[in-house]
């Protein structure tokens, strides 16, 4: 959908809704239009009337808590709701919670991509499950959920993996908020996910300028260097697919093929894994 028919149908909600049914005092001088004025949206929604003007000339893009603060705002009704939602390119929220059951498909495929680690995180980010490569790579699942979690992990604890540029790793971070943020805008009745983001906003900083932030690119892939205890240093391409079966991401781990990276991915990969003697 385009811009412009965003602007056409917020005009439309705007223009229909009475200030008297919002409880809005009379505004002084004669209305020369029907419904909400422009600066009184601005204020319900907490946003700046240029902000609205600019809405409504399809100039800019309004994030998904935005299009929730219209719509509150304009009192839609959940299929008004979900006609702004889709106009502003956004996903429409869930009803209930981040959805933490692996389907018979994605469990199929758990047990058959054999010769790569694999991972299932739910929408949030959080592990679900390994399968065996991926255990023998990263170890056992950690028992407490904040650990299991994704940017948990990787913003509060030290990470068991580096980036080739501090570049890299800035960017894979702010596509890992910019998940979050967005699984949070989906899921909003999810209390372990409203907490995990309040933690993570309060506890660091860096996570909370990029909550701030405009990115809103999305985590497909990185390249890093995991430290195994004993193959030693694995270089490995980690790639995210999204899994239609519960709203879940699988996370694949490759290495170049015909590299010491991928013989000692191999090596683990054997039964009752012999360790070969590669140069550390």
């Amino acid at each position: 959908m385009s811009s412009r028919g965003l602007g056409t149908v917020l005009r439309e909600y705007r223009n229909r809704v009475s200030p008297a049914d919002l409880g809005l005092p009379s505004a002084p001088g004669a209305r020369r239009t029907p419904g909400l004025r422009r600066e009184e949206l601005a204020e319900l929604a907490g946003v700046s009337e240029d902000y609205i003007k600019r809405l409504e000339q399809g100039r800019s893009h309004p994030s998904a808590s935005v299009v929730n603060a219209l719509a509150r705002s304009l009192r839609l009704s959940q299929a008004e709701y979900e006609q702004l939602s889709a106009l502003s390119g956004h996903a429409i929220a869930a009803p209930g919670d981040v959805h933490r059951t692996i389907g018979a498909a994605t469990r199929l495929l758990l047990e058959r991509l054999s010769d790569v680690p694999v991972a299932v995180y739910d929408a949030g980010w959080t592990l679900l499950s390994y399968n065996a490569l991926g255990v023998r790579v990263f170890g056992e699942p950690a028992s407490n959920m904040r650990q299991r979690n994704m940017a948990w992990r990787f913003f509060m604890e030290p990470a068991n993996f580096d980036w080739a540029s501090d570049a890299q790793e800035m960017n894979f971070k702010a596509a890992l908020v910019a998940d979050l943020r967005d699984a949070a805008n989906r899921y909003p009745h999810d209390e372990n996910l409203a907490k995990l983001t309040a933690e993570l906003r309060a506890a660091h900083g860096g996570f909370d300028e990029l909550w701030h932030g405009a990115s809103a690119a999305k985590f497909i892939g990185t390249t890093g260097v995991t430290h195994h205890p004993a193959v030693g240093q694995i270089t490995l391409d980690a790639n995210a697919l999204t899994v239609p079966d519960g709203d879940l991401k699988m996370v694949v781990f490759t290495a170049k093929p015909r590299t010491r990276d991928a013989h000692r991915l191999a090596a683990l990969g054997e039964d009752h894994y012999r360790l070969l003697h590669y140069p550390q």
